[in-house]
């Protein structure tokens, strides 16, 4: 340990700051005032504190990494940074009081803050979404909707959607027992996420929108799970571009047996920035499988790489490739198109995220009130991420939650008053205070 000894005599001290700022961002980007319209107020009497701003609240705390409602707490604790916070009874039963209806309109007041979120970083290439699910653990039979899974486990199955540089947008709570390759789960989870975008990017791809109205390019990726022609043609009508990891037939295993010794059809895929070269190959062996089931112009793009120990063989027997495909609508070269897909990976990323942001663990025995707790733990990862997008640079730009709270949100500082304010000083030495007071001025 360092040379250093604890002293008294200090007071003023709030840690929080970094949520504070966060907070501020919230209000700057409408999220507080849509929420606050998005949650009505009910009963005679108005309620005492502000639904959108307990909401909001909420947001803070698990970002913060809280996991239930009696977290808040915390926030209660530093009236100078967040003001009058709501008791966790009183969050309790602000959840309990979402329903279904409700719940929509929380999706809608995030979609009107990302509007706001994205209006200075819109780009000009493709929109990618990526359709993933994963496994919630409860250690309780009281909760509705939990049941065993696949895995042997018991819990929830939710099926999220999140943009290719990891922001989630829509997130379907589903019971253990879902399946992953439920057809009508992605497509109302594609159309929900649709839904979340601003009217700029989802225009011409909603279910009956006029193609030409399309003014950015859309693409969907989705896993093994997903590979399903019912679902290439839902895409197909909402003009989106769709990429589906192969699933293992008796069609692709011949396919992959006719090519295996053709060395012109294969050609070196593109290397990972951090290698010199990849001894990955990839081919297009689209006439040789039948596709007739699939829409019109439909690919099969295979991709081969050595065996290394302890890798997974997949769709064909090898002993020393292992082999891997994905079908795709894309006009591109096969080596393009297999550097595109690979990057669909990172959707891991975006669910860790999620978990680490209160989905891990689902505090209520109401459905409803877990779902509106799945709603909020996404619009949570969601606001982080606009953040980071926003008013952050170098390594924290992309920082895990966890080293976000270590180094942002749990940042002490001195608070000061100057007149009918109040200032908050930070220590201008620490990286995390520097970015927090760059941020008073995001681009």
């Amino acid at each position: 340990m360092a040379n250093a000894r604890l002293a008294g005599g200090g007071d003023r001290v709030a840690w929080g700051a970094g949520l504070f700022a966060l907070g501020g961002f919230a209000d700057r980007v409408g999220l507080t005032s849509a929420l606050s319209a998005a949650v009505p107020r009910r009963g005679e009497r108005a309620p005492v504190h502000d639904r959108g701003v307990l909401l909001v609240h909420l947001l803070l705390v698990l970002a913060g990494g809280g996991e239930a409602c009696t977290d808040i707490e915390h926030l209660r604790s530093q009236r100078d940074l967040f003001g009058a916070v709501g008791s966790h009874s009183t969050l309790y039963r602000a959840l309990r009081g979402i329903d279904g209806s409700g719940l929509g309109a929380l999706w809608g007041a995030a979609a009107t803050a990302r509007g706001e979120a994205w209006s200075k970083r819109r780009g000009s290439g493709p929109l990618v979404l990526d359709i993933d699910s994963t496994l919630v653990e409860v250690h309780s039979e009281n909760k509705q909707g939990a049941a065993p899974h696949y895995k042997g486990g018991f819990g929830f199955h939710p099926m999220m959607c999140s943009t290719g540089d990891g922001e989630p947008l829509w997130v379907k709570l589903r019971p253990g027992n879902a399946a992953a390759n439920d057809i009508a789960d992605h497509i109302e989870v594609l159309d929900a996420a649709i839904s979340a975008l601003p009217d700029a990017d989802a225009a011409g791809h909603r279910a009956g929108d006029d193609a030409a109205l399309g003014g950015r390019e859309m693409v969907l990726r989705v896993d093994a799970g997903g590979c399903s022609a019912r679902i290439a043609e839902a895409c197909r009508d909402r003009n989106i571009t769709f990429f589906m990891s192969a699933r293992a037939t008796a069609g692709i295993d011949a396919a992959i047996a006719a090519a295996r010794c053709d060395p012109r059809r294969w050609t070196a895929a593109v290397a990972n920035p951090k290698q010199r070269r990849s001894k990955a190959h990839v081919a297009e062996l689209t006439d040789l499988v039948d596709l007739s089931g699939w829409p019109a112009r439909t690919r099969l793009i295979i991709r081969r790489e050595p065996l290394h120990p302890g890798a997974q063989r997949s769709l064909f027997a090898s002993e020393n490739f292992r082999y891997w495909g994905f079908l795709t609508d894309a006009q591109a070269g096969p080596a393009q198109l297999d550097k595109l897909m690979r990057k669909h990976a990172d959707v891991e990323d975006a669910v860790a995220r999620l978990k680490d942001s209160g989905l891990a663990r689902m505090p209520f025995t109401a459905w409803d009130a877990n779902c509106a707790w799945a709603a909020l733990c996404t619009i949570s990862a969601a606001l982080v991420h606009w953040f980071q997008t926003r008013c952050l640079t170098g390594p924290l730009k992309r920082a895990a939650p966890k080293r976000l709270r270590w180094q942002l949100w749990h940042l002490p500082a001195l608070v000061c008053e100057t007149g009918r304010r109040v200032k908050l000083r930070l220590p201008t030495a620490h990286p995390g205070a520097k970015a927090l007071l760059a941020a008073q001025h995001p681009n």
